[in-house]
Order: structure tokens, then C-alpha cells, then sequence
């Protein structure tokens, strides 16, 4: 891919990370914590914005070091630039919203292993300038963060007849509420049926422009 210095180029990377190569249906990656945080809306709002903002700036920061950094340890440099941000996210859940920092438990510093993050930062953040590469991490953030709220939102939704916590109208009150989508299958179910779903939509489109 050429250097993005035009906005038809920078379209092309926002669109990359939001639909054409999206990190979960399509990469099928970070799916750990797309099975163990979306149980919950608030827990999966403050997932996706912990990972947004450490794809974004571990991007930005790697491609800003990628012409002093020796190849043959890039990948160590790679893991301790995420690190850091990961634990700035992780001091800052402790000191202002403990109770969100313990209802994620491990899974903020398992961003730090995060195949999307890791794969942004050897594919494009090592090769490319400091803007695009900025650009194209959030945009791979935002990409996964709308994948995770749908599924969020629907097992929420279902498990518990709310959305953040709010009672929905109908779902409160006369549905039944499927607890296992609460619990790990519905994870998986749900994130089958997205995924599913998702391809399906870009196999038709493909097919059109045959």
C-alpha cells in the first residue's frame, strides 16, 4: 500500500479498518476478549476505547521509531511501546474506576498480547509515516469496537433484557431472558452469527462488482 498522503488514500485505510479487512470478521483476531467482555455494554465501551487508544498511539509511535529501531529486535520494541500504554490505561482504571478495573480483571493487560495491535505495528506502523499509521490504528480500533458493541448489545440485550444497565422496553418486562447468552456459548453463538452475517454481506458485494 502507498504512503497515504491524499485523502482518497486515507479513505482507503478508514475503510480498510472498518470493513474491507476488519479485525474480527474478517481477520477473525482479538477474539479473546471479544468472547469475555461483551457480556456487558459499559464493560465492552471501556474494552474498545482502552484498545482504540493503544492501537492508536502504539502506531504512532512505533512508526515514529521505525528508522532507529534494529529489525532483529523490533518485535521486543513493539511489545514494550504497547506495554506502556496499556499500563497507563490500567493505572488509570485502578486510581478512577476500580470497580470497572476489577470487572475486567485480566483483560486490560491482555491488550498487551493483542494480535490486532501487534499485527497493525509489524504490518503497516513499522513501515509507513507517523499519520497514516495513526490513521490506520484507530481505524482498525474503531473497526473492532463496532463488532464488539453489536454483539454487546444483543447479548445484553437478550441475557438481560437491558442496554447499559437500562431496562429496555418489551424485553424488561414479557421476555424470557436467555441467561446463557450471558455466559460463554452465548458469546460464541453470537459472535458465529456476526461474523456470518458480516461476510455474507461483503461476499454479495463482491459478486456485484463482477
Amino acid at each position: 500500500m502507498a504512503v497515504a498522503t491524499t485523502k482518497n488514500e486515507s479513505q482507503e485505510i478508514i475503510l480498510q479498518g472498518i470493513w474491507k479487512d476488519n479485525p474480527i470478521f474478517r481477520q477473525v483476531l482479538g477474539i479473546c476478549s471479544t468472547l469475555a467482555v461483551t457480556n456487558l455494554v459499559l464493560n465492552t465501551i471501556v474494552m474498545c476505547t482502552a484498545l482504540t487508544f493503544t492501537t492508536t498511539l502504539s502506531s504512532l509511535t512505533i512508526s515514529l521509531m521505525r528508522n532507529s529501531t534494529p529489525r532483529r529486535i523490533r518485535m521486543m520494541v513493539q511489545t514494550l511501546v504497547i506495554a506502556f500504554y496499556v499500563i497507563l490505561v490500567d493505572i488509570f482504571l485502578k486510581a478512577y474506576w476500580p470497580e470497572m478495573s476489577t470487572s475486567l480483571g485480566p483483560y486490560v493487560g491482555l491488550i498487551i498480547t493483542n494480535c490486532i495491535i501487534m499485527g497493525r505495528c509489524e504490518a503497516y506502523a513499522g513501515k509507513y509515516p507517523a499519520i497514516p499509521s495513526a490513521i490506520d490504528g484507530f481505524f482498525m480500533g474503531v473497526g473492532y469496537s463496532c463488532i464488539l458493541l453489536i454483539i454487546s448489545i444483543i447479548r445484553e440485550l437478550i441475557g438481560m433484557g437491558s442496554i447499559l444497565g437500562i431496562p429496555m422496553p418489551f424485553f424488561s418486562s414479557h421476555w424470557d431472558k436467555w441467561i446463557i447468552m450471558v455466559m460463554p456459548p452465548g458469546a460464541f453463538f453470537t459472535l458465529a452469527l456476526v461474523i456470518w452475517m458480516f461476510r455474507t454481506f461483503q461476499k454479495d458485494e463482491e459478486d456485484d462488482k463482477k
